[in-house]
């Protein structure tokens, strides 16, 4: 267990760190206790507190950004965080144990407003402070060396997660310890293994990605053959609220017809499409037959979930997937 220390709720002094606190109304953690904040360090900065920080307890440079009154103690009636670790989603699949996935939800971070709280996306108007925060707390959580973070644009192209230039929709390595890393919000995150654990991938997969080929691309640039590859397919929208209009569906039947089945109509001129279909079709036919995942919600989930078609304005969740040393 991390060292904690004693801690009193409500305003006051804490000796051990020097730091004069007060509560803030109406503003609560991700565990559900109170939020206070730092007024002045009085002494110190935050690089040299002593060790009794919990997981809600934030700093950014040498600024503390919030701290957590905990709600429950330990057996010796010290301070400490009911909730230790982001809450991630692991793929149930059959990876061999050198493979490592995690998938965020929406919860553990400290961005506020639409992007409330673990919004890892940059470009989507957040506080570039909170942003770093978020990012940090998840590369600590997962015990990553660092995350290479892609600049998606709803295109083609694979890079590593090392390139210099990471303007890209999708991520491959055979590097240790080297995320391949996707936001999204509704779009469609895959990703992708080999069944001896040597190379990994991750795939942005919204509609124009998918009929672009973003994973024919990812799959061709993995270099080993298709069939000793398994896909997981992550929390995208749904088709029950993912409608698209007229040339949405010509676009993917202009290149396979069988994709029809994966459009249903909803009011003239409009269809509501099913990404992880698609994804499935367009998988199978290069090759890759062991597909898992599929069936969550992100417009449907609005507590676990970002999502762009609901909220317009919101924040990303990541997933990644790397190899073990």
């Amino acid at each position: 267990m991390r060292e904690t220390h004693p801690l009193r709720h409500g305003m006051g002094v804490s000796l051990a760190t020097k730091a004069l606190v007060w509560p803030e109304r109406n503003m609560s953690c991700s565990c559900g206790s109170p939020t206070l904040l730092v007024s002045r360090l009085l002494d110190q900065p935050i690089f040299n507190l002593p060790p009794m920080r919990c997981h809600h307890i934030d700093q950014y440079g040498d600024r503390l950004l919030s701290w957590h009154i905990i709600s429950t103690t330990n057996e010796e009636g010290e301070a400490m965080c009911s909730d230790q670790s982001l809450r991630l989603i692991t793929p149930q699949w059959p990876a061999p144990a050198r493979v490592a996935a995690a998938v965020t939800s929406r919860t553990g971070g400290v961005s506020n407003g639409p992007w409330q709280s673990l919004n890892l996306g940059d470009h989507v108007g957040d506080d570039a402070t909170a942003v770093a925060v978020n990012r940090q707390r998840l590369q600590q959580q997962l015990a990553l060396p660092t995350i290479g973070w892609l600049q998606q644009s709803h295109g083609q192209r694979v890079v590593t997660p090392t390139a210099t230039d990471r303007c890209a929709d999708a991520a491959i390595t055979r590097d240790v310890l080297q995320p391949c890393a996707i936001l999204s919000a509704d779009c469609l995150p895959v990703l992708l293994c080999d069944r001896s654990g040597t190379v990994v991938a991750a795939a942005h997969a919204g509609w124009r990605g998918l009929a672009t080929g973003i994973l024919e691309q990812s799959v061709a640039a993995m270099g080993v053959a298709p069939t000793a590859l398994l896909a997981w397919l992550g929390p995208a929208i749904s088709q029950r609220h993912f409608e698209v209009g007229d040339q949405v569906r010509h676009t993917f039947m202009a290149t396979d017809r069988a994709a029809a089945s994966a459009f249903r109509s909803s009011r003239p001129g409009h269809w509501f499409a099913d990404l992880y279909q698609l994804a499935r079709q367009r998988l199978s036919a290069v090759g890759v037959t062991a597909i898992y995942g599929g069936g969550e919600c992100t417009f449907g989930q609005p507590d676990r979930y970002f999502s762009y078609r609901r909220d317009g304005t919101t924040g990303r969740m990541a997933s990644l997937i790397w190899l073990r040393p």
